[in-house]
């Protein structure tokens, strides 16, 4: 029989800290702490708000009655450090490090292993990331862009993604490292992940400018319109970069990435935005179709999640155009802290192989 144990999440966003507790897959509470535009432009640095950030965990634990010395381990938002396989990792301090510097770039999720290790520590307690963001799972023919340069990169939402294909593994009677899915992530960026057996092994590059355009980000663009721009004399390259990520998709064509806000304009009846709002259901599709090419159409289910997963008449444009290729299967919303739960889980338990970074 398994043993029960309490587990410590924490979830670093870029406007907010995720923190939860769980008795194995049972959730205690789960609190956001917001975070302001005045208390955030205090720090230079995303490792300068460690202090800041891990303050609040130990007075939200507090505020619950949470003792620290009740805690068996603690998993933490996997960052940028070095490109890894999918899994559960051990935070040691090379992870540190590199989580520290933003070996791979700098994001608030960098902070989710290093806080973990930091209050883990002291009470002699191990501390995991799981998934991390740098999940790079591709095969070589998958590197391939067409330029030298240029090769593709995995940026995707891995955590979530696998998260939900675990999930549907388990309604479909299987595992998820015997069967083949096609995830779709509809957030804010949209990554479309092939999943062969355990592994993603192609996705468009959700942040870089791959794949469909989503409510804040361009995805991919005509490449020779793209150059005139980047030297049109109009646009630096800071503001080209926030073209494509921050201000692209549905930002740039109605003004807004809250796919409720478009949906609002449709009903009352704004042509345009239902155009573009079809658009993204459209591109969403393609990636999809593309996703089951490289599958050789062996699909076990389409899986879609994020928040636009809620809207169910954005759903069903996708599902016209991919239920000829296999079962659809929708999941809304995330599913990040109960992952980084059942990561933690399934190595104490021993059902999976703890990975070590290096």
């Amino acid at each position: 029989m398994n043993k029960s144990y309490r587990i410590l999440v924490v979830n670093p966003g870029s406007t907010s800290t995720k923190i939860a507790v769980y008795d194995n897959e049972k959730e205690l509470f789960t609190e956001t702490i917001k975070h302001s535009y005045d208390e955030m432009k205090q720090f230079e640095t995303i490792y300068s708000q460690l202090d800041f950030r891990k303050n609040i965990v130990l007075k939200v634990l507090e505020s619950k009655n949470i003792d620290l010395n009740s805690l068996d381990a603690i998993a933490g938002r996997g960052g940028n450090m070095k490109p890894v396989d999918g899994g559960t990792y051990l935070v040691n301090e090379a992870m540190v490090e590199d989580l520290k510097v933003g070996v791979m770039g700098q994001h608030a999720s960098n902070l989710g292993g290093i806080i973990a290790y930091e209050i883990g520590r002291p009470l002699g307690l191990k501390s995991y990331v799981v998934d991390p963001v740098v999940v790079d799972e591709f095969e070589e023919i998958s590197r391939i862009s067409g330029m030298p340069e240029i090769p593709r990169k995995s940026k995707d939402h891995p955590l979530n993604s696998k998260a939900v294909a675990r999930k549907a593994a388990v309604e479909l009677g299987g595992k998820y490292e015997e069967l083949n899915f096609l995830t779709a992530h509809l957030g804010g960026g949209i990554s479309i992940g092939v999943h062969r057996k355990g592994r993603i092994i192609d996705v468009n590059n959700a942040l870089d400018g791959d794949g469909p355009f989503s409510p804040e980000r361009t995805g991919g663009l005509p490449v020779g319109g793209l150059v005139d721009l980047c030297f049109s004399g109009k646009y630096t390259k800071k503001e080209i970069r926030k073209k494509i990520v921050g201000n692209g998709g549905l930002m740039a064509y109605l003004g807004t990435n809250d796919g409720r806000e478009v949906k609002k304009m449709i009903q009352e009846g704004d042509k345009k935005a239902e155009l573009i709002y079809r658009a993204m259901a459209y591109q969403i599709s393609k990636q999809i179709g593309a996703g089951a090419a490289v599958l050789k159409g062996n699909v076990d289910a389409i899986v879609l999640t994020g928040g636009l997963a809620f809207d169910s008449e954005f759903i069903d444009w996708i599902k016209e155009r991919v239920d000829f290729i296999s079962k659809v299967m929708v999941y809304p919303g995330e599913y990040e802290m109960i992952a980084l739960t059942q990561g933690v889980i399934r190595v104490l338990n021993g059902v999976e192989e703890l990975r070590e970074y290096k």
